[in-house]
């Protein structure tokens, strides 16, 4: 258990009876991307079939409270390879306190341990806790012929879904 103050929380891998309680974590979450400008689209949340095959390949990782009541969520997916993170996800109350750090750890462990090329995902370049946030983990942007088809398909798509082109990138973190 982490202990923030009167708070404590653990990361862990998600049960089957909890994957009905992401989508309100997703919501809940998208509201500070849409108050930092990374999003003017209406909330959406994962698919149930993302999540559950995140979490048959032991890649959906949740933080919960002391009641073991999730509060945040990382689903990672397997592709070319390399284990992509489709979605990271913390209730606003818990920001700001080392959650989303934690859960990527998580995740990184997992793939390392899967033998994962390493870890990939598409984000906001300008918000401080996207891109700024996984360059402080060691997660570089992959521009042009680096980047592999597979990110840059689902870049377009963000697009195609109302993303701002200019703002989006793609990073990874080679092992």
């Amino acid at each position: 258990m982490t202990g923030i103050g009167q708070k404590t929380w653990v990361i862990r891998s998600a049960r089957a009876d909890e994957l009905h309680l992401l989508a309100a974590i997703e919501i809940d979450a998208f509201g500070a991307l849409h108050e930092a400008g990374a999003v003017a689209c209406e909330p959406t949340s994962l698919p149930l079939n993302v999540l559950e095959q995140s979490r048959a390949e032991d890649l959906l990782f949740v933080a919960v409270d002391g009641d073991d009541r999730p509060f945040g969520f990382l689903a990672g997916i397997r592709k070319d390879g390399s284990v992509y993170i489709a979605e990271i996800d913390v209730v606003r109350r818990w920001q700001k306190q080392g959650v989303g750090r934690r859960l990527m750890e998580a995740v990184i462990a997992a793939a390392r341990t899967q033998g994962a090329a390493g870890v990939t995902l598409t984000t906001d370049r300008q918000v401080a806790f996207n891109a700024p946030f996984y360059a402080s983990m060691g997660f570089r942007i992959l521009e042009g012929e680096e980047r592999p088809a597979v990110l840059t398909q689902i870049l377009e798509n963000e697009v195609a879904h109302g993303a701002d082109r200019l703002r989006r990138v793609a990073m990874a973190l080679r092992f």
